[in-house]
């Protein structure tokens, strides 16, 4: 495997994970927890009759969930189009659970095909990190804002350097390995973000909302696995272990993915 995938190489990555899985949250990402723990954090932000725009909404596990959450308009973008088959094939079962509206359609967020101005809120969950350089992820953050009223709020949940590293940090104290980052993933910097940042949108705050799930199932759970010797997956995300960290918390700075959250100018 190369240590960094190129643009196409990304592409044919999630193209990959969306054959495979089809509408299982695994084909965003493994960890279902930390993405049950995005809804709830980021629907705190939308509000009824708000207009949402969710880019790199890929099969749509988050976006109806925003929708079953808040009676909204939400309409979902993906680069990839074998992921909104899916999200389509999704709202199709669930269309009649859902206070809101979806609608979905292919869109890419560094050229987004949408109106100046047009949303209340844009939403975007790890869509930054497979941007492989940091002039891609501002030109994202630039057409995010691009389609933002005034006033309106930007809500990027997304991986980060810090994050990563105080992680493995808290992990080698207790001697185990660096978690290594994906190839296909460009971490978002939070220093290069606080000190470029587009002049359209101000950073209203930086939310740890899953650094105690972090430590719990990337720290104990692990380090606990060890020493019972039991065979048990510490990677393993549908444990009743992992439900339980899910609920608790968040304490500290050690949670890699996080929720920056910004307001329009």
């Amino acid at each position: 495997m190369p240590d960094i995938y190129d643009l196409e190489q990304i592409r044919a990555f999630w193209t990959g994970q969306a054959k495979m899985h089809g509408q299982a949250a695994a084909a965003s990402w493994s960890d279902v927890r930390v993405m049950e723990m995005e809804v709830r954090e980021i629907s705190k932000y939308l509000s009824d009759h708000d207009r949402v725009l969710d880019v790199g909404c890929a099969n749509g596990f988050s976006t109806v969930q925003f929708a079953r959450q808040r009676q909204i308009r939400i309409r979902g973008l993906d680069y990839i189009p074998e992921m909104i088959a899916e999200a389509h094939r999704r709202l199709d079962a669930l269309s009649t659970h859902l206070r809101g509206t979806v609608e979905f359609a292919q869109g890419d967020i560094t050229s987004l095909e949408e109106p100046d101005g047009a949303y209340d809120r844009v939403v975007t969950i790890r869509v930054l990190i497979n941007l492989r350089n940091w002039d891609l992820q501002l030109q994202a953050l630039r057409e995010c804002a691009r389609v933002l009223k005034p006033g309106g709020t930007l809500l990027v949940s997304e991986a980060t350097v810090q994050g990563w590293r105080r992680l493995n940090a808290f992990r080698r104290e207790w001697g185990l390995t660096d978690i290594p980052v994906p190839p296909f993933n460009e971490y978002l910097d939070e220093d290069k973000l606080s000190k470029h940042l587009p002049n359209e949108l101000r950073l209203a705050k930086i939310v740890n909302f899953a650094s105690s799930y972090y430590v719990a199932t990337r720290v104990l759970k692990p380090l606990l696995a060890k020493a019972l010797g039991n065979g048990i997956d510490p990677a393993d995300p549908n444990m009743e272990w992992n439900r339980w960290c899910a609920e608790l918390p968040p304490w500290g700075d050690y949670g890699t993915q996080k929720l920056f959250v910004f307001e329009r100018c």
